[in-house]
């Protein structure tokens, strides 16, 4: 597929003998010269896809093969394509395209039929009559794909990426099909409208290509980049490729002078090989100079070489046979061969300083290994009989379906579209790392991973109450990118069920953030629910009424709510009311409302009769205060805080949980008018595990050297801790301090204030009610 291959012998153009006049050349390679409207190519001949099919396998259904031809060709008619070219041209170049990776008969039959009922008449019954359930479920399965645009709204494309892998999961020829039909696509891109071009080509980079080479499909994939990349900056591809060609007219006599000396050392040490050059995609080498910075003429690696023998064995004599012939370039050497890539890909890549002081990047394989880093998941023996289903197959023999497996098991645990959409284009762009636990289990991961990653690769739970770690058997920050081959000790508390929200910033994986996220969110609901089952409980003590789970069972439907959890977390992020649920329970409730006293000038009056909560002992059903880490959804007034020793009342606000405001607070006023925010609270606070409170205080100081300084140490001398200071100039002779700080309780607010006020350089202190 690839234009640069120097001819071996496994790969041919996906086109060669299906749409070339019969007196014509060689084709012109795929990305190097657009298509033209003329001359007309001539379509490919049912006989000329039956060898096509029995040159890789002699047992074909030529019966099968031809009906299908036959019927998708009167099904097309005279439906033509944008180029001009009869539609029919279409699904044939997809079916000789599947020919080139040797997929079975049903594949190729399912190829040829894949438009038929999006485009035409057939039906799926018809399609089952005449070629079988097997092959009406694969063409269905693209069928439900045909109308996918992944590059649209966010939500959008995911839901449609959902689809797409939910389809291939089915039966992964789906996803052959798909993608060769989507390079088909790409080859005639220009006989398409500019703007559905753009769209086509960047859904194609985004997605498709990817998609083909986490299957391990580097041929699809390189040819799908390098086409998407002509049709989104067809000047950065100009300029890229009259350089390659410029280099290898340079270069041609050095890559066969290597070429030919690799092959002579290998046998001469007894070793049989077969070994081509190769320059690297257009593509690839534009994302590497844009990822390094770095100019064309500074790039060492844009020729490489494959080095393919018959068996593991001999890779690793002719990577000594390479070593001990020429220097070998530090830090170049990976073993894919011991250690594979999550897609199957095995091979040994090392760089030496070759002939004439040029850097030769090797790679060294077997020739499986070589059809496999080609191919892919296509390499696998679809067509051979006995082996089961090609799902069944893949399940046992390649690790890249089980990517793709467990990808879709992500769909379960995904709250909406945009964070599996996330999850997935993570998965699909990142090169990976290879990492150990202490018991010697490979963890593969993306590169720039961390130890937050590791631990959820390894498991949920084990992220989850992650609380440190041990590179290589020294402690770390769970923040650390990891390297290759290091071992990593993940080290859990059961003290901590949830993970901090801020680790979803940090982690890398798309696994690792889906599980922070969900953790993060039921640790939130359950703090919800909890608040909202005590502020029904207290309700129904208050009616004297009695409150049960099963009776509220019963009440659901009246709630549209699914589970009891729902409707306390309701009640508690403020959606729903608490007497809602009491009138759900018992029709003939009836909320006793909260009189208005007085009027708008004795406001202070009303407050302080509104809020005013009896004194705690008498006051069985006020809610506890804990502090900033209790279970219950807790902030404090942002303009001020409180602490133990005030009294407070807290106010509820929609799906924010309460807020506790000092009794004394002036931002009361803004809540006088709606009463069912109001809250009873009291300080529950354990003496034995001291938790400090945020507190305000204005600081009026003299303005001169040194006076900042005595303010803090009077601070921290009481151990109090300084949150936050601003400073603004009221007269020349003062400044005046506002000052954030975490105390204990009231007492020590008033020891602070009080030594502060002792001062000489203070003029004045007093606290900020918020």
């Amino acid at each position: 597929m690839a234009y640069w291959r120097r001819n071996p012998p496994q790969m041919q153009a996906a086109t060669e003998s299906v749409a070339v006049a019969p007196s014509s050349a060689a084709p012109a390679p795929a990305v190097a010269k657009p298509p033209t409207k003329s001359p007309r190519s001539r379509m490919m001949r049912q006989y000329d896809l039956v060898e096509r099919v029995r040159s890789y396998n002699p047992d074909t259904n030529e019966d099968l093969l031809n009906r299908a031809y036959v019927y998708a060709m009167k099904a097309h008619g005279a439906q033509t394509r944008a180029s001009g070219d009869p539609y029919f041209s279409h699904p044939l170049e997809v079916a000789a395209i599947l020919t080139d990776l040797k997929l079975d008969d049903a594949t190729i039959v399912a190829a040829l039929l894949h438009d038929t009922i999006e485009d035409t008449e057939a039906t799926r019954g018809e399609i089952d009559t005449v070629f079988g359930p097997e092959i009406g479920a694969l063409v269905e399965g693209l069928t439900k794909l045909k109308r996918l645009e992944l590059v649209s709204r966010e939500a959008k494309q995911a839901e449609n990426l959902r689809k797409l892998l939910l389809a291939i999961s089915d039966d992964v020829r789906v996803l052959l099909i798909k993608l060769a039909d989507r390079l088909h696509n790409m080859r005639t891109l220009e006989f398409v409208p500019p703007a559905s071009r753009h769209r086509i080509a960047e859904e194609t980079l985004d997605i498709y290509a990817p998609l083909a080479g986490r299957m391990g499909m580097q041929e699809m994939r390189e040819e799908l980049e390098d086409l998407s990349f002509r049709s989104l900056d067809p000047e950065a591809y100009a300029v890229v490729m009259q350089r390659l060609d410029s280099l290898a007219e340079r270069n041609r006599n050095l890559i066969g002078e290597i070429e030919s000396q690799l092959s002579k050392n290998l046998q001469k040490n007894g070793v049989a090989a077969r070994v081509y050059g190769r320059r690297k995609q257009p593509f690839s080498i534009w994302t590497k100079m844009e990822r390094k910075s770095v100019g064309f003429e500074q790039l060492s690696d844009i020729f490489g070489f494959r080095v393919v023998l018959k068996d593991i064995e001999s890779c690793y004599r002719a990577l000594g046979v390479v070593h001990t012939t020429w220097p070998v370039v530090p830090g170049r050497f990976k073993d894919y061969i011991s250690t594979p890539k999550q897609n199957d890909y095995r091979s040994i890549h090392t760089t030496v300083i070759g002939p004439g002081n040029q850097r030769v990047e090797l790679q060294i394989r077997t020739e499986e290994m070589n059809q496999i880093a080609e191919f892919g998941i296509a390499a696998h023996a679809f067509y051979k009989d006995g082996v089961g289903s090609p799902t069944e197959l893949l399940k046992r023999e390649s690790n890249a379906f089980a990517w793709l497996r467990h990808t879709i098991a992500v769909l379960s645990d995904g709250a909406n579209p945009e964070e599996f959409l996330e999850h997935t284009k993570l998965e699909l762009f990142h090169d990976q790392v290879f990492c150990f636990t202490p018991k010697g289990k490979l963890i593969a991961l993306p590169r720039q991973a961390n130890v937050i990653d590791f631990a959820y690769a390894v498991h949920t739970d084990v992220g989850n109450s992650a609380v440190g770690c041990k590179i290589n058997g020294k402690f770390a920050p769970l923040s650390s990118e990891l390297q290759n081959g290091d071992e990593v000790e993940v080290l859990t508390s059961e003290a901590q069920s949830a993970p901090p929200s801020a680790w979803e910033s940090l982690a890398v994986t798309g696994k690792a953030r889906a599980a922070i996220r969900r953790a993060t969110r039921t640790a939130v609901r359950d703090q919800y629910a909890g608040l909202g089952r005590r502020i029904v409980e207290r309700l129904f003590v208050r009616a004297k009424i009695e409150y049960a789970d099963d009776k509220l069972k019963g009440a659901l439907p009246r709630l549209a709510r699914a589970s009891i959890d729902d409707v306390m977390a309701a009640v508690g992020r403020g959606e729903m009311k608490a007497s809602d649920v009491a009138r759900a329970m018992y029709p003939d409730y009836k909320e006793e409302r909260v009189a208005r006293y007085g009027a708008p000038k004795k406001s202070l009056a009303v407050k302080l009769k509104l809020k005013s909560p009896p004194d705690p002992s008498r006051s069985p059903n006020a809610i506890p205060v804990r502090g900033i880490n209790s279970d219950l959804p807790v902030k404090f007034a942002p303009n001020g805080g409180a602490v133990p020793g005030d009294r407070i009342v807290g106010i509820v606000t929609p799906g924010e949980g309460i807020t506790i405001y000092p009794i004394q607070s002036p931002a009361l006023k803004d809540f006088e008018e709606e009463p069912e925010r109001w809250l009873d609270v009291r300080w529950d606070v354990d003496e034995s595990t001291p938790q400090r409170f945020p507190a305000r205080i204005l600081v009026d100081n003299v303005n001169e050297p040194g006076s900042l300084a005595q303010v803090a140490t009077v601070i921290a001398e009481h151990d109090g801790n300084i949150d936050n200071i601003s400073m603004s100039r009221r007269s020349p002779d003062f400044t005046e301090l506002t000052i954030d700080l975490e105390v204990y309780d009231l007492k020590h607010l008033s020891a602070i204030i009080a030594q502060l006020r002792a001062k000489a350089v203070v003029a004045r202190v007093e606290r900020v009610n918020g």
